[in-house]
């Protein structure tokens, strides 16, 4: 769960930057502060669901086969409701900050992009 983190934050580092470079015009705005919207919603997502393992970790607690395993051994139909089932080492807390987990800072700052995201959508429409 955490690899989909980084990767789908590398993802809204791209659209952003994107956006940033291609976003003269309304079109390319609105679409780029859709898709960031999306994926940091789908960060989100996953981050709540960590923080969740984290908070209530299973009772069987098997580190089972690693993000890459899974995609070499499986088609991908079966690796993404793998993900979000879980694993030991989803639950393990590795380093806190504040008291917060790296998990429960990702949520805060994906929720953050999709609310900044939001702002870019209502104050173009405004604007526009």
């Amino acid at each position: 769960m955490c690899i989909v983190q980084r990767y789908t934050l590398v993802g809204v580092a791209l659209v952003a930057a994107l956006g940033a470079g291609l976003g003269r015009q309304r079109t390319v705005q609105v679409i780029a502060a859709s898709l960031l919207g999306v994926l940091a919603g789908f960060g989100a997502f996953v981050a709540a669901r960590q923080t969740f393992l984290q908070w209530y970790p299973p009772e069987i607690a098997s580190c089972g086969r690693d993000f890459y395993g899974m995609i070499e051994a499986f088609p991908l139909q079966r690796v993404i409701p793998m993900l979000f089932k879980g694993s030991g080492d989803c639950s393990a807390i590795d380093w806190t900050f504040l008291g917060l987990t790296i998990a429960n800072w990702s949520f805060l700052n994906f929720c953050l992009i999709c609310a900044v995201a939001l702002a870019l959508l209502v104050c173009g429409r405004s604007r526009g």
